[in-house]
């Protein structure tokens, strides 16, 4: 049978996909090979390549191994490897891939497992439908945001009633070691408003996993969620990857006018990585030993957030105090870019009070945008009632507070029970935001003010 082409129609070969495939070929290829092993970082020669783009080094029999530019010493290349640095020795090829690290989203990544680089780990099957995108993409530009004027739904009454989250708000979640913060955001993942969560597990324990994915957003809201671990025996270039791997991810979904509640615990452990990467690469230790690239790279992350014209991603970002230490640079850093934060006390967790929310050293700058009347005013008595009660806690307890004495403590003495049980909320309970509203205008005292206004949510 003849294979000639007939006239009229397409030729056999696509000529100009033969070209693109003859300039490819045609490219020249730099090879290096790797000179030696410092700490965690390989160092190439006769690699050129950029900073954050990737190369690959052959192993032999154990495979290739890819690995990222994070830096420059004289004529070596700096690489710091995706994976284990077993079987890596001087005189192996080492060659640039031309780009940069990509995750490949997908709808079918809800209800999986992914590693740091945003490869499935669950033993599911593979992804299908994938679309690669960056992992470090540019920020939305600041004319292209939309406005945060709609709540978000935690369920969790003292979040609603008193410090609102926006849809598209980025809030920090402020807490030493033990005093409720994986479950507070577990009773926040199971039942808030949004359509996808994404949470991002940052150098937990390895059995934290299973917990988070069992426990924490149980069945029913694992379907819409996606889980990106990089526990603590990851490389710290997984530890340091995986938050800009889930901002991708969560990101696809953005775009398809989605609401994403993105979780990143933690910011802290994230800061690790960034110094064990930044000191292997020879950076300046500045405060604390973090390297002058972590407070350069956290507000790229946090501007990634936010409300746009197709969707919007609302950050919970978790930081971990050292030693409850409210001065810690990574929490003074991350105040700085937040649209608010909650503050957990110690001695609100040891009294037996959940979530141990501090609900005087919390604040959520956009809940004035987010909320009508009747509910800020609400809100502003319920916490002048506690301020007064603070104030005057000390004279109450020792006896040496008559009543009468003064009337704002009274009224405070007065509300203090029902305000309490208000707070107060196991991990297996959610309020609607209806409900929650009812509530706190009974529990602040202003229903009847609302009432006369007419002003209801």
């Amino acid at each position: 049978m003849s294979t000639e082409p007939v006239i009229g129609q397409e030729p056999l070969i696509d000529r100009e996909r033969f070209r693109d495939l003859l300039r490819e070929a045609a490219r020249p290829r730099y090879r290096g090979q790797v000179e030696r092993v410092s700490g965690v970082v390989l160092e190439a020669v006769g690699v050129p390549a950029a900073i954050g783009e990737l190369c690959r080094i052959e192993r032999g029999p154990l495979g290739i191994l890819d690995a990222e530019v994070v830096g420059f010493r004289g004529d070596r290349t700096l690489l710091m490897p995706l994976g284990d640095l077993a079987g890596v020795a001087p005189g192996q090829v080492v060659r640039a891939l031309e780009r940069s690290l990509q995750v490949e989203a997908t709808n079918a990544m809800l209800g999986r497992l992914l590693d740091g680089f945003g490869r499935p780990i669950d033993a599911g099957p593979a992804l299908t439908d994938v679309k690669a995108r960056p992992v470090r993409a540019a920020a939305p530009a600041p004319l292209d945001r939309e406005p945060v004027r709609e709540p978000l739904e935690t369920g969790v009454r003292a979040i609603d009633a008193l410090a609102t989250l926006g849809k598209g708000q980025r809030l920090g979640i402020f807490a030493g070691a033990g005093v409720g913060k994986s479950t507070l955001l577990g009773q926040i993942t199971r039942h808030t408003a949004a359509d996808v969560v994404v949470v991002c597990l940052v150098g937990e324990r390895g059995r934290e996993v299973r917990e988070v994915m069992e426990d924490v957003l149980g069945p029913g809201r694992r379907a819409r969620s996606v889980i990106v671990a990089a526990t603590s025996d990851r490389s710290p270039l997984e530890r340091l990857t995986a938050p800009w791997v889930a901002m991708a991810i969560a990101e696809h979904f953005r775009d398809q006018g989605l609401d994403v509640l993105c979780v990143i615990d933690s910011i802290t452990r994230f800061a690790l990585a960034a110094r064990e990467v930044g000191l292997a690469a020879g950076e300046p230790p500045t405060v604390r030993g973090f390297p002058p690239s972590f407070f350069a790279a956290v507000p790229r992350l946090v501007e990634r957030m936010g409300r746009t014209k197709k969707g919007s991603i609302t950050g919970l970002l978790t930081v971990l105090l050292e030693g409850d230490d409210q001065n810690d640079p990574v929490a003074d850093t991350l105040r700085g870019l937040l649209d608010g934060h909650l503050e957990l006390s110690r001695d609100l967790a040891r009294a037996g009070h959940f979530p141990a929310i501090d609900v005087l050293a919390s604040l959520s700058r956009l809940m004035p945008k987010v909320v009508d009347r009747p509910h800020a005013i609400a809100a502003n008595r319920v916490r002048e009632l506690l301020a007064v009660w603070r104030e005057g806690k000390d004279l109450v307890e020792i006896g040496a507070y008559r009543p009468g004495t003064n009337p704002r403590l009274d009224a405070a003495l007065e509300r203090l029970p029902v305000i309490d049980a208000f707070l107060r909320q196991s991990d297996e309970d959610t309020t609607s935001f209806d409900e929650m509203l009812e509530m706190l205008l009974l529990v602040a005292g202003t229903d009847a003010d609302t009432n006369n206004r007419g002003g209801a949510r």
